[in-house]
């Protein structure tokens, strides 16, 4: 071992083993690539600078060959072939400190194949049923493709939507039912982003047979299979089905929610699950679903994960002689196994210990993790020191102090390899073990109860087979520091203040310090200052002030006086008097409809014992806590149990128990598991029972539900029972819905505003309730039968018309109901007005200018419309005109303005021009005075004051048409301003 001259570790010897800085990755290479060469990376530092050398599958890279080249480590192989060079590299890398091997990393060689030249054969589907069209990709290398599909040219591809689907997987286009639409030539486009390239098929035509469509149900074709996925990745999963409507598609996870991560995408056909975890581990559901039938397909996904460290080795020295132990522990799904490698050589398996080492030891390190799902490696440099003695590094102290009957250690820590053997002398005496002094295993000196006569020189001596040296330091002893005056147990009540004290002698020269402990935790007084002071005025005081005290300042507090040589402590207790601290398991017991038992144990009672316990409740009615009722109903301190009583049967209930004593109440207790209690029969019936009315020969029952606390159990509802007055049989219904308040019984032989008793009542699983009281209502009236007379329509406008009537004389009609709709569309889109029996006529207003309309009005009431009236036919008038009229001047001539505009002309599809209104009002106004007139011109006053506005419109049969504008003012002349409006002016203010 003393040969290796280069392995022995000196402080002048900065060499170290090599530290990868870049290593080689798995890399394709396109076979049909124009590059020519291929590259593996690999960079290492080290001093002295390191060797590389390369494996393939194992085997030494010969690379003097003209193949190969090195720049650095890198390693470049020229002209790659698939035959001589895919496999797997290894870069191994040495210095004289030792030899590393890289991760390893797969050359591959990355194809993809043209399609086959054959022509596809043409795909008949009859329309409304579901097709596959297959793509068949060609040979590949690797499986990272993605497809789409064109549709009759490049770059034409189909849109994805709810029908149409293409598999990521396989490729195939999926349509789950065939439209006319659809008739085209398709053809699979397959891309290998590894090696950017795509190819695509010859065409497939897709011929549709037109059919009468039938409807087919819901036919999952698309389905996931059991997945294997890695802790973190991203996981696909894709689900389509055939089926004539679409089926619309649900994911599900069995049992349990879907994880946030999850996304749906394409119209519910792909499940993405990003950044999986353990617990997304489970069953998927897909659900495909039509009216006409479901399906469903489930498959697992497992999560496992590669290794990754937990703890892993790190460089280390260690002395010659001495022992090893390095932890290299991977967490990983499956669990992985351990191995090493020594200077890039197989070495062991599982945990590393070595012991007794020498400098054949020395070396670079590998621990290994790997699992199924990856490798992963931790390197590590050892080195092996060996040195005679030295304290250059870590002289011993030259002076030590000792307080007087006190004990001393003095430390000796050399710097040796291997571990040196120590002796230690006093001036000229040499020191032995004894009842007093004691040399430890370390090196160091202990000195008990020490007096004046051991004060002097003392001499550590440490020797190896390397050499030896030694070190003397002088020990001078002190007055010991005593507490003189210790602290008192105190009791309080809690806000009181309290005090503890503590006064200590020391010796003078050194500095004295006062440490308080609250059992055992050092109390900081600057983020405690609230409560905790101490009297910083007197020196060798420590006393301490604890204001506003609270529960949980009781306890030992320790005060501790201390020098840099010594210290010494006294302890006291304080006691804190308060309100109980909170009962605890409370347990649920013997539950009933309406009582439970309870039992607890009781809290602290901090020093003033329990006078009484309150139990409290909570429903989910509620978030608050309410004080129950129990049996006995004053619960004395030194009770356990009690029952609780009065409450609401199948109600689910927490309670929680709070403790009281002479100084407050407690904090209240955990609550108890949430229980439910034992059903009842309902005791309560609903109340508001009755009705009335309807539609025609029905009889609508109505009442107020009862809520949730009174439902007393299972399978609730109500049963509603009715007769016609005078008569002896009642009918019973039943209604399940507890939300549902109303019952229409329909009977076509049920004449019309009869007299009926009803009365309702609660049932659930236990039994049930009692009626409510009986309620007289009556059953729906007959619709009206009589027809609305002397229906007269009369066009106001191009947009509105209005409609009278005589009224008929049934006293129960409510009112008419007009309808209308324009002659090209079908009665059934008819609009609908309806106004109370008190009108006589009623205005249509955004109607279609110059179109024929059909109108005609009904009576109606509670129970339904009468027959309608005869249908009068009307045509709106032609649309006012569209053109403004231009102002082309305005005038001032004494105490007037004269306004004058061009004739409007109205197009063929417009109502003609019967003359012109003007609008004079105050600008920022609407209100103003209106003028009709015949002629093109208009005199106007000139405004007293501000500006006035003057608002021209063309006005016909079919109303008024858009305006035109001038601003006027008494100083000003006119500014013309059109506006867009159109629409009838009104005359307001005159």
């Amino acid at each position: 071992s003393e040969g290796r001259p280069a392995l022995l570790f000196s402080e002048g010897n900065k060499g170290y083993g090599p530290v990868f800085e870049e290593q080689p990755i798995d890399t394709i290479y396109p076979e049909e690539s124009s590059d020519g060469q291929v590259s593996m990376n690999c960079r290492a530092r080290a001093i002295p600078f390191p060797t590389y050398r390369w494996k393939l599958n194992n085997w030494d890279i010969d690379l003097t060959k003209d193949r190969y080249s090195m720049v650095g480590g890198r390693l470049v192989i020229n002209n790659p072939e698939k035959s001589r060079d895919a496999g797997k590299y290894v870069c191994v890398v040495s210095n004289i400190f030792g030899t590393v091997r890289s991760s390893e990393a797969t050359l591959s060689f990355g194809y993809l194949d043209p399609f086959p030249p054959e022509e596809r054969y043409e795909v008949k589907v009859r329309e409304g049923v579901g097709a596959v069209l297959l793509c068949e990709p060609p040979y590949h290398y690797p499986d990272d493709l993605s497809y789409r599909w064109l549709l009759n040219e490049f770059p034409v591809f189909i849109a994805l939507d709810k029908r149409r689907f293409v598999s990521q997987t396989n490729g195939n286009l999926y349509i789950a039912n065939v439209e006319a639409s659809d008739k085209g030539n398709y053809s699979c486009f397959v891309s290998s982003p590894s090696i950017t390239k795509s190819v695509f098929s010859k065409f497939i035509p897709l011929i549709p047979q037109s059919d009468r469509a039938k409807v087919y149900p819901a036919d999952i074709k698309v389905k996931f299979k059991d997945t294997y996925a890695l802790l973190g990745q991203n996981v696909t999963l894709e689900c389509f089905a055939l089926g004539n409507p679409v089926p619309e598609l649900r994911w599900s996870k069995y049992l349990e929610p879907m994880p946030a991560t999850a996304e749906i995408s394409m119209s519910g056909a792909v499940l993405k699950i990003f950044n999986i975890q353990y617990e997304d581990e489970g069953l998927y559901e897909c659900e495909a679903e039509n009216y006409k039938g479901k399906d469903k397909h489930q498959a697992r996904i497992y999560v496992q994960a590669s290794p990754e460290w937990v703890e892993h080795i790190n460089d280390t020295e260690k002395d010659i002689g001495s022992d090893l132990y390095w932890p290299c522990v991977a967490t990983g799904k499956p669990i992985p196994t351990i191995r090493w490698l020594k200077n890039g050589a197989s070495f062991r398996k599982g945990e590393l210990r070595m012991q007794s080492l020498s400098f054949d030891d020395a070396g670079m390190y590998q621990c290994i993790a790997e699992n199924t799902h990856g490798i992963i490696y931790a390197n590590a440099e050892l080195k092996i020191v060996a040195s005679p003695p030295t304290f250059e590094l870590n002289p011993m102290k030259k002076k030590i102090l000792a307080a007087k009957g006190g004990r001393v250690i003095i430390e000796c820590k050399p710097k040796a390899a291997p571990k040196p053997k120590f002796s230690w002398s006093k001036g000229t005496e040499l020191l032995v073990n004894g009842s007093r002094i004691r040399i430890w295993d370390d090196g160091s000196l202990e000195i008990i109860n020490i007096t004046k006569l051991d004060e002097g020189h003392y001499t550590c001596f440490a020797e190896n087979n390397r050499g030896k040296a030694n070190s003397t330091g002088v020990l001078e002893m002190t007055e010991a520091t005593r507490i003189t005056l210790a602290p008192l147990n105190v009791d309080v009540t809690v806000g009181e203040n309290a005090t503890m004290q503590c006064i200590a002698s020391h010796d003078p020269t050194l500095d004295l310090t006062f440490i308080w402990s609250l059992n055992g935790f050092v109390i900081d007084f600057e983020k405690e200052h609230e409560h905790y002071e101490r009297n910083v005025m007197i020196k060798s005081n420590g006393e301490l002030l604890i204001k506003n005290v609270q529960l949980r300042h009781a306890g030992r507090y320790t005060c501790t006086a201390q020098t840099i040589v010594d210290n010494s402590s006294a302890s006291a207790d304080l006691v804190v008097r308060g309100p109980p601290g909170p009962p605890g398991g409370i347990r649920v017991e013997e539950i009933r409809d309406t009582a439970v038992a309870l039992t607890w144990s009781r809290g602290t009672d901090n020093h003033s014992p329990i006078s009484k316990y309150t139990i409290q409740s909570k429903t989910f009615l509620s978030e608050e806590w309410k004080d129950a009722k129990t049996e006995p109903s004053d619960i004395e301190g030194n009770m356990e149990s009690a029952t609780v009583i009065d409450l609401i049967p199948w109600m689910e209930y927490e309670f929680r128990i709070i403790a009281t004593n002479t100084l407050g109440t407690g904090e209240p207790s955990m609550p108890s598991q949430r229980i439910r209690t034992e059903g009842a029969p309902p005791n309560v019936a609903p109340s508001d029972v009755g009705g009335g009315g309807g539609s025609n020969r029905e009889l609508t029952i109505t009442w107020m539900p009862l809520s949730r606390e009174y439902h007393y159990g299972n399978n609730f509802g109500y049963i509603v029972a009715f007769k016609p007055f005078g008569e002896k049989e009642w009918r019973r219904v039943t209604v399940t819905n507890p939300e549902i308040g109303r019952y229409v019984h329909k009977d076509e032989s049920m004449p019309p505003s009869t007299q009926y008793q009803v009365k309702v009542k609660a049932f659930n699983n236990k039994g049930d309730g009692p009626f409510s009281l009986t309620a007289v209502i009556y059953s729906a009236q007959d619709a009206p039968t009589e027809i609305p007379t002397d229906v007269s329509v009369k066009v106001l406008s191009s947009s509105e018309m209005s409609v009278s009537w005589h009224h008929v004389s049934d006293k129960s009609v409510e009112g008419y109901q007009i309808r209308y709709w324009a002659a090209h569309d079908k009665e059934a889109a008819a609009q609908r007005v309806q106004v109370s029996n008190q009108e006589y006529s009623t205005k249509l207003e955004n109607l279609k200018p110059n179109t024929r309309y059909h109108v005609d009005v009904s009576a109606f009431n509670s129970a339904g419309y009468g027959p309608p009236s005869r249908t009068i036919d009307i045509i709106t008038r032609k649309a006012p005109p569209s053109q403004r009229p231009r102002i082309i001047s305005s005038v001032r001539s004494g105490s007037r303005y004269i306004i004058t505009w061009d004739h409007v002309k109205a197009m063929s599809n417009e109502s003609a021009v019967e003359g012109y209104k003007v609008l004079y009002r105050p600008d920022g106004q609407h209100e103003g005075k209106l003028f009709s007139t015949g002629k093109h011109t208009i005199e106007v006053p000139v405004p007293s004051d501000g500006e006035y506005v003057v608002e021209v419109r063309a006005h016909s049969e079919g109303g008024d048409g858009e305006v035109a504008q001038i601003k006027i003012s008494d100083q000003l002349l006119g500014k013309f301003h059109f506006s867009g409006k159109r629409g009838a002016v009104t005359q307001r203010g005159k």
